[in-house]
């Protein structure tokens, strides 16, 4: 009795709780996306608009645009073509040899250029590898876009022609679009021809050109070794040098501008250097009235050039 009256331990029933059901969605609520202004399609809009690659996609590269057939490279490396290049009679602009070239060939190819008023720079070989990575073998020449006109022969067939000549001639300007400047004002005025040395020049190539309007093109241009030189030779035929400089008393209003004349104009940083102001037969400065020291050397050169137009077109020239 006593085993079975033992009692089960008391579990307390659970009641069941009434399921709710969820609230049904109302789909009469509009989850459509608001109306966007229409917007070009891809194929109809640039690569600048898009603001990335041509083909819009990111990582892509642009390809490079196909160089134009005959196109001549700007410049000649190696010992060859560089000898092969004088032996054709092309233009040089200017060579850039390795510094620690030496030996026999070096000095025969230093003596021609030398010999063809071509200028020389002895460059490090880092300089070299910057310009070009191919095997330049040390040296490198820029071909000049233009051919250089011997000076003497100017001279001559302006003579020849009946018509005095009138030169420009640049002392240590360096800036391209400067001598491209002085350039134009020169060909404009009916200038002979353009006189600058072969060291201490702007060089003469596409920026040149380009701030010229394609003047340095038409007009012939001299390249001579020094320009002392070259202005003693102009004297020495009759054609009278006058150097433009701020140093001068004398106004350019009254100075005697007439043909046969060359006309020599500074660097507007330093001004003509010493032994060419001392070559000049005659000094002028133009007068300004402002609070700036001086004026762009290309607009000095179209001053001068005008009065020398107007000098010509004066009763008793």
């Amino acid at each position: 009795m006593g085993a079975c009256s033992a009692r089960l331990p008391f579990r307390p029933t659970l009641q069941a709780k009434p399921i709710s059901r969820m609230p049904r969605p109302d789909f009469s609520l509009d989850f459509s996306r608001p109306e966007r202004p229409d917007r070009p399609q891809r194929s109809d809009r640039s690569p600048s608009d898009r603001g990335g690659n041509p083909g819009g996609n990111r990582g892509t590269r642009r390809p490079h645009a196909p160089r134009p057939s005959g196109t001549p490279a700007p410049f000649v490396m190696g010992w060859h073509s560089v000898a092969e290049a004088l032996d054709a009679g092309k233009e040089l602009q200017r060579v850039l040899l390795q510094r620690d070239e030496k030996g026999e060939r070096t000095t025969a190819l230093l003596k021609r250029l030398r010999d063809a008023g071509i200028p020389v720079a002895r460059v490090p070989r880092e300089k070299l590898d910057r310009v070009t990575r191919k095997a330049h073998q040390g040296i490198i020449a820029f071909l000049s876009p233009i051919t250089y006109a011997p000076l003497d022969e100017l001279v001559s067939g302006a003579f020849e022609s009946g018509t005095p000549p009138l030169f420009v001639a640049v002392d240590g300007v360096t800036d391209v679009r400067n001598l491209g400047a002085i350039a134009r004002s020169a060909e404009c005025f009916g200038a002979t021809g353009l006189i600058v040395p072969a060291l201490g020049s702007a060089p003469i190539q596409e920026d040149a050109i380009k701030a010229s309007s394609g003047a340095l093109l038409r007009l012939p241009v001299a390249r001579v070794a020094t320009l002392e030189a070259a202005l003693k030779d102009l004297q020495f035929r009759g054609i009278r040098v006058a150097g433009l400089t701020e140093k001068s008393e004398l106004d350019l209003n009254d100075a005697l501008l007439e043909r046969p004349l060359c006309i020599v104009l500074g660097d507007e940083e330093t001004g003509l250097s010493a032994a060419v102001l001392a070559r000049c037969d005659d000094r002028y400065r133009i007068p300004m009235t402002g609070a700036t020291a001086s004026l762009n050397v290309s607009v000095s050169a179209g001053i001068a050039l005008y009065a020398v137009a107007v000098a010509a077109l004066s009763p008793g020239s």
